[in-house]
């Protein structure tokens, strides 16, 4: 069957716009989404990999973040599929032969973001030994290329990354503790080995019509704006990563614009340049307002707030966490969610859905993100 008559029995075609920047050659980036990683429920037969990303299509959204592992592809709960194949070994298999995963990267969204941890080499970011550079880098490698193959000429854009770096470096999850001895050299060497494997990838497959990128993720920043050690400060000045994600929660808490506005420019400042890539290269890649604290209006408006910021910035994408709750239990839930597990669509999957249907009737403009941020403010009625 056909990517058209697949897309079409699936009930997902997603209208064809020019990029919001007028630049046709590149996918419309409608810069807000969402993602589907490690939901603690799900309501149909399907993966629940595959059932997420129908309702991300349906909520009107050109952009689908999940993750590729051992650990967040296969198992009971919290996974992309709920039984494991044994034969599927490596990011490639998984991607080409896994059916929900497959059909997935085959639905038209114009962006994927996908936190690619290889199956081959076995220590995390933190502990990367030498004798993991090589599996590494040919896992990535491999997967890298048959990206570009699979989705050649069909205008999807692919950033291969993974969950919060500041994290890996810190196993004791303590931001007062810096990194255990060893642990900053094997980060460096961990993004280089992945960097580079996009890079050759890129060189070596011939790919028009698809796009390519490797990005990290930060989350430890606004404490350490005048100093201290986290990834922002001591490992990107050393690394030539394509983009930066930034998990923002520690943003959020006082002044919102204030404190994104300086962590997003701080982060930037330390990047090294990339002229080939034009804009800016620092993402939200999650924010969120867990219903444990504000209520479903307060986690919409807070939503809303955030989006208009990443919006001025310049982010080139700004993610909500997430379509289904990944925290706590059904008696005392997280409700980092658009979706609660009794099946509820919140005011933020609203506001998302009636944004999107704005977005795709705009013509092409460079004032894209300048009348977003319009009609954000008019969704929330500020």
């Amino acid at each position: 069957m056909s990517r058209n008559l697949l897309f079409a029995a699936l009930g997902l075609l997603v209208p064809t716009l020019e990029a919001a920047d007028g630049d046709s050659s590149m996918p419309v980036n409608m810069i807000l989404g969402t993602q589907a990683i490690g939901g603690r429920y799900h309501f149909t037969e399907q993966a629940p990999l595959l059932e997420s990303a129908k309702l991300i299509a349906e909520l009107g959204s050109g952009i689908m973040k999940f993750s590729i592992s051992k650990q967040a592809s296969f198992g009971k709960t919290k996974a992309n599929v709920l039984e494991r194949d044994e034969s599927l070994q490596t990011l490639t298999d998984v991607a080409s032969r896994e059916p929900a995963h497959r059909a997935v990267l085959d639905m038209p969204f114009t962006h994927f973001l996908i936190w690619a941890y290889p199956f081959t080499s076995k220590g995390s970011a933190g502990t990367f030994k030498v004798s993991e550079r090589e599996l590494e880098y040919r896992e990535m490698y491999d997967f890298a290329c048959h990206l570009l193959r699979t989705y050649r000429g069909t205008g999807k854009s692919l950033y291969l990354g993974h969950w919060e770096g500041d994290w890996h470096l810190r196993p004791h999850f303590d931001p007062k503790q810096g990194f255990p001895e060893g642990y900053e050299a094997s980060f460096v060497a961990w993004l280089k080995v992945r960097q580079q494997a996009v890079d050759d990838a890129k060189r070596d497959t011939p790919h028009e019509g698809v796009w390519l990128w490797h990005y990290t993720e930060v989350n430890l920043v606004l404490p350490f704006l005048k100093g201290g050690q986290c990834i922002t400060n001591d490992i990107l000045p050393q690394v030539d990563v394509d983009y930066v994600s930034y998990s923002c929660y520690d943003s959020l808490q006082k002044e919102i614009r204030e404190d994104l506005f300086a962590a997003l420019t701080h982060i930037e400042s330390k990047l090294k340049s990339k002229p080939a890539i034009a804009g800016k290269r620092v993402f939200i890649g999650e924010y969120g307002f867990p219903a444990r604290r504000y209520s479903a209006e307060e986690q919409n408006q807070k939503s809303i707030e955030a989006m208009i910021t990443g919006l001025e910035w310049g982010c080139p994408f700004v993610l909500y966490w997430e379509l289904y709750d990944n925290e706590g239990t059904t008696e005392r839930p997280g409700g980092f969610w658009m979706i609660n597990e009794r099946n509820e669509k919140q005011p933020v999957w609203e506001t998302h859905r009636r944004f999107f249907e704005w977005a795709k009737r705009q013509p092409p403009s460079g004032r894209f993100r300048e009348e977003a941020v319009v009609e954000l403010r008019r969704l929330g009625g500020l």
